[in-house]
């Protein structure tokens, strides 16, 4: 033992698995692209958020916990924000104070909820709006280097300028104008030109710079926030595969000519999508669900994490009813075993370390946690000990996010004898008003109950 273990993660850049090597071990850099934030995190924003959650844990585990950094961000000025802010305020009213208000009640919406999913927080939360500084310095260099034009108080991207444009995603320039809703604009010298900096009216955010009042492109946001925080060069760039095309790679065009003594990401990694019960999440199909509208219902944190973490962050994922339903029961079991009187504390063995090493294998690092509980129940002790730090690594069984496990199946015992004298008296006067009562309550608190003839 004593070796360091070797991790292995998928490069989006190059096609392949690679042996993490880290720029200098004692700094470990990682950026994800964070929310937008103007309403509740749906399910798919969870996603890179537990991935990356699990890499963090991991990387922490490997080269100690003061030796890694992890910045997330919060995009807080966007046109999204702008049209809602609107939307709420009206003709007339104070869009600004509205779009502050939704930001910041939105920005802790997603900080409380990702904790519900046993998620640590970031080294770093940088918000858009403290770098606006920052972001016009960038966009001054891209200016001055000839890579970027001012038209009409737009500045935008040449991407004609950056050879390297399409690597990452693999397009080339012809091919991307062809299959992508570039936005047509006559002041663009090439339809993919992409825009840093844009013109602001009144009613709207809106900073001082060179190119007359404005705010920043979305693109330019994260390119300064990494830059400022990580340096030019970082190890680790991750977030969803839908911010492949185009966010990540004007990032990459960006930050590349911006500083071209850097190498900016040298790992780039992207999860998949998730689905809702075998079909795309869409309000349409009213299988749009918000992380919050899970925890309401009953699901605990632990319980969606885990059925996250059932599936291969590269694979798509497919949230179901019932894999929640055999996630919870697995951690009853579990959490019913680490609460046993002869539990005794001991470390980890290392064995899901290896597995969650290879690039990200929490599928493969829940089947062998199967089989450590088996031996641990059987054998205890310090097996128990073993089989909950090894689980802790994946953020399961974590300390403050067990109530759930041990409270309501406890009290329900007696609620269900309640129910079925309540029952037996209704047969008897034909009066269901206290059943139903009964019955709604519970359904309410998110308990599935089912009444057959036999009780």
């Amino acid at each position: 033992e004593g070796l360091m273990t070797t991790i292995k993660l998928h490069n989006t850049k190059t096609r392949q698995k690679e042996i993490f090597e880290p720029l200098d071990p004692d700094n470990v850099r990682m950026y994800v692209c964070g929310p937008t934030v103007y309403d509740r995190a749906h399910l798919g924003n969870a996603r890179p958020v537990i991935v990356f959650d699990v890499l963090y844990r991991l990387l922490r585990h490997v080269y100690g916990p003061d030796h890694v950094t992890y910045v997330r961000n919060f995009t807080d000025v966007d046109d999204k924000i702008n049209a809602r802010a609107i939307e709420n305020v009206g003709e007339g009213g104070d869009v600004n104070a509205e779009i502050a208000r939704i930001t910041g009640m939105t920005t802790q919406w997603f900080l409380d909820d990702m904790g519900a999913l046993g998620a640590l927080e970031p080294s770093q939360m940088p918000r858009a709006t403290q770098y606006i500084g920052q972001m016009i310095t960038m966009i001054e260099k891209l200016i001055a280097d000839g890579h970027a034009y001012e038209a009409e108080g737009h500045v935008l991207f040449s991407v004609e300028s950056y050879k390297k444009y399409g690597a990452l995603s693999g397009r080339s320039v012809d091919d991307m104008i062809a299959g992508s809703r570039v936005e047509v604009a006559p002041y663009k010298r090439n339809p993919m030109d992409f825009v840093l900096w844009k013109p602001s009216s009144e009613d709207l955010p809106g900073w001082d710079s060179p190119w007359g009042r404005g705010r920043p492109g979305w693109h330019i946001e994260c390119s300064a926030m990494s830059y400022e925080l990580l340096g030019e060069s970082f190890d680790i760039h991750g977030g969803g595969n839908d911010l492949m095309f185009p966010h990540h790679e004007n990032e990459i065009a960006q930050s590349c000519c911006a500083h071209p003594e850097g190498g900016f990401a040298q790992v780039w990694m992207h999860n998949e999508m998730l689905q809702v019960e075998g079909k795309k999440m869409s309000k349409s199909l009213g299988n749009f669900f918000t992380v919050h509208d899970l925890l309401e219902q009953g699901y605990p944190g632990e319980v969606i994490r885990f059925v996250f973490l059932s599936t291969h962050y590269r694979k798509p994922m497919d949230w179901t009813a019932e894999k929640a339903r055999e996630a919870e029961a697995t951690l009853r079991k579990w959490r019913a075993l680490i609460n046993r009187d002869d539990f005794t504390d001991d470390c980890d063995r290392g064995h899901v370390q290896r597995i969650i090493a290879d690039d990200l294998n929490t599928a493969g690092a829940i089947s062998k946690l199967h089989e450590i509980y088996d031996e641990a129940r059987d054998k205890g002790g310090p097996y128990i000990g073993i089989f909950r730090s090894e689980a802790q690594l994946l953020g399961l069984l974590q300390d403050d996010l067990g109530e759930w496990a041990t409270a309501p199946k406890a009290d329900l015992s007696g609620l269900e004898t309640r129910l079925f004298d309540a029952r037996q008296t209704a047969m008897d006067t034909k009066d269901f008003a206290e059943v139903d009562r009964l019955k709604a309550a519970l359904v309410e608190a998110g308990v599935e109950v089912r009444m057959s003839k036999d009780g």
